[in-house]
């Protein structure tokens, strides 16, 4: 046995020298418990952290002393729990500590051994030996959930066993052990907190504080080790409980009930080597897909691994997921971002933000680096600048293999993009058009003219001589864009047209403004493209110039003509459109409507939805009219008749239907249905 009874090395405190502290202990151990660390939980990570150190000194001792010669297998780490003296025990076959060493490390708060160690052979100790802590507070975290603390220690190459104890509040004593522990190593002694009283809640959301108990049971200290130190590199041990099938006794009868019974074994706790300082050329995949199914609770594989590491002013690991499908609450208000941040196998924090930009906030995974500087409290990051630093080296190998995704697999990418696709638009909005380098090229839109997804630099390879835009149109559905007017028009002009279905398409472009197409090398027939800058332009807009010249000149023509038409159409119209005019470019359609400004007919309609819809700012329409068409002969019998309220029936016709052909609501459907009955 590693460990020992408490009450085998119990000691009677009466008549002994307490010894105070070396600083105003009682301030500064409740600030250890209460104010440096925001999650008690943490305090098995922290003795563990310092048990594997104890055995890692050891271990570096062993290099150079041949009486330290120690098999790794023989090293360890055990947790014990007894329920009913309400304690929680870890101990190690460490290096142990002597009574000067326990009065230097334990009553001298935020001394580090650990720390005086790594910076007397951090030369030397090389990778076999992995230092974690470095303040010294780690293990006053204890008393967060312990209203005791007892450390049983015996130094490698001593006899002699001292014991440390203390309440957390006057001090601390240190005595020697009534029973010497059987070898060299360290106990360390919870005794437990009592149970808080339940607290009154009128939410009955509210969930009840956890209590101290939940850590004296086998499932607790588990999930405690699982959660946090799963990836120290030493086993992690404690004795479990686990049942199995008696054998089926040979007079059994035909309707027998198997029995059970309970058996205890030594069980490891921690997988010890983590995957992602694994070479890549060691792990399968198939071992990738069952370390992200069984860490982030998913039940398909991921769409893209992508493990590396990286060396240089930070030497840090990293293993990031694209998961094979959007998790339900991806775009609520309660999803957190964040990879999970380990130093030296020793996880510190859970979801660390700082790692992902927003709109890769759907990559799950783990970044693992022995050179952050961290808290007081291990929780988060000292240095910003370090965060940024692996910040960007991440979001380029996301980028990077989502590019790889898009052309070299592209039916997997154009799922991967239905899923996640909204967001990196949304990252080019929210970014005011500054990531509209690296993640323009990964959009995807549906052509009206290939009908399949296509990237722009796909489009802009297809564009034809003298085209310096590139078209689309938004709307709720591509099948009714696809028969919108101004479309066919475009396409009949021999321009694709993008057909934009989300709500945030028109609101990324608004923030690209362009695109950058790259240049084009040519061949001996067809002549390359210098790198350009293209604008993208709504088809609803008013300034298409897709017109030639005779149309150009039809439309002014018919504009000087009927003059008194358009100004009174307008007049019936109201407050309904800017302007009528003549339609320039040739439609089958007898009205459209277009828009002027910077708010689109789409945009209206994505901002009327939303939580400021009473205020949201309004397109300025104009309806177009075809001259050309025979509806217009209509309109202009009405007015040369005099037919006023006939004039406004039609206006008011071709509104409306030009509003439906757009996929937007009319204003006042009884009216649209009575006005469409009277001309019947």
């Amino acid at each position: 046995m590693l460990g020992i009874s408490p009450d085998v090395c119990a000691s009677d405190r009466k008549g002994s020298n307490v010894k105070e502290f070396r600083t105003e202990s009682k301030k500064l151990l409740d600030l250890m418990a209460n104010s440096i660390y925001t999650n008690r939980d943490i305090f098995l990570r922290e003795l563990v952290s310092n048990s594997s150190d104890a055995i890692d000194k050891l271990s570096f001792m062993s290099l150079t002393d041949s009486n330290a010669s120690l098999a790794d297998e023989d090293l360890e780490i055990r947790l014990a729990f007894d329920k009913d003296a309400r304690t929680v025990t870890v101990s190690d076959n460490g290096i142990g500590m002597t009574a000067e060493e326990m009065e230097e490390n334990l009553g001298t708060i935020a001394h580090s051994g650990s720390e005086e160690f790594k910076a007397a052979n951090g030369e030397a100790q090389g990778s076999e030996v992995d230092i974690i802590g470095q303040f010294g507070v780690g293990f006053y975290s204890s008393f967060m959930v312990a209203k005791n603390v007892r450390v049983v220690s015996r130094a490698f190459g001593s006899d002699e066993t001292y014991v440390w104890e203390s309440d957390g509040a006057e001090g601390y004593t240190i005595e020697p052990a009534a029973e010497q522990r059987a070898t060299h190593g360290t106990d360390v002694i919870l005794t437990l907190r009592d149970e808080p009283e339940a607290k009154q809640s009128s939410d009955e959301d509210d969930e009840p504080e956890r209590g101290y108990g939940s850590y004296l049971s086998e499932w607790g200290l588990r999930d405690l080790v699982t959660r946090y130190s799963n990836y120290v590199r030493h086993p992690i041990r404690m004795i479990v409980t686990k049942s199995r099938q008696l054998p089926k006794p040979e007079d059994a009868p035909e309707d027998y009930t198997p029995e059970y019974e309970d058996y205890e074994e030594l069980e490891t706790l921690n997988s010890m080597t983590p995957i992602w300082r694994k070479r890549k050329q060691d792990v399968e995949q198939d071992d990738y897909d069952e370390f992200y199914k069984s860490t982030f609770h998913d039940w398909d594989a991921p769409a893209r691994t992508i493990p590396f590491h990286v060396e240089g002013t930070l030497d840090y690991y990293a293993l990031l997921f694209v998961p094979g499908r959007a998790p339900f609450d991806l775009y609520s208000k309660d999803y957190e971002k964040g990879l999970a941040l380990y130093s030296s196998n020793v996880m510190i924090m859970e979801k660390c933000a700082d790692l992902l930009p927003d709109y890769y906030n759907f990559v799950r995974g783990v970044v693992d680096s022995p050179d952050v500087s961290l808290n007081i409290s291990r929780e988060t990051l000292q240095q910003n600048r370090q965060l940024r630093v692996m910040a960007r080296s991440v979001e380029r190998q996301i980028t990077r293999n989502l590019q790889d995704m898009r052309d070299n697999d592209r039916e997997e990418y154009e799922k991967f993009f239905e899923n996640f696709g909204r967001g990196l638009k949304f990252g080019i909005y929210n970014s005011y058009g500054a990531k509209s380098d690296p993640l323009a090229d990964l959009l995807l839109f549906w052509s009206a003219r290939e009908e399949k997804l296509i990237t722009f630099a796909e489009y802009v390879a297809a564009m034809p001589e003298g085209q310096d835009v590139i078209y689309y149109a938004a709307g709720e559905s591509r099948e009714r864009m696809a028969k919108m007017p101004i479309v066919r028009t475009v396409l009949d002009k021999g321009f694709d047209v993008l057909l934009c279905t989300q709500d945030v398409d028109e609101f990324c472009f608004q923030a690209m403004r362009s695109y950058h197409a790259a240049a084009v090398a040519g061949d001996s027939e067809t002549p390359g493209k210098d790198a350009r800058d293209l604008d993208l332009k709504n088809v609803t807009s008013g300034d298409l110039d897709l017109a030639s010249d005779e149309e150009k000149e039809e439309a002014e023509k018919a504009t000087s003509e009927h003059e008194d038409l358009f100004g009174a159409l307008a007049e019936k119209l109201g407050e309904k459109v800017v302007k009528v005019a003549a339609a320039a470019s040739a439609t089958d359609a007898p009205a459209r409507i277009t828009t002027e400004g910077p708010v689109s007919l789409e945009m209206e309609r994505v901002l009327a939805q939303g939580p400021e819809a009473n205020g949201a700012p309004k397109s300025r329409r104009i309806l177009e009219l075809n001259v050309s068409h025979p509806v217009f002969e209509k309109l202009v019998a009405a007015q040369e008749a005099g037919d006023d309220e006939k004039l406004g029936l039609y206006a008011d016709l071709l509104y409306d239907q030009a509003l439906l052909v757009e996929g937007l609501p009319v204003e006042d459907p009884v009216a649209f249905a009575q006005a469409v009955c009277s001309l019947m």
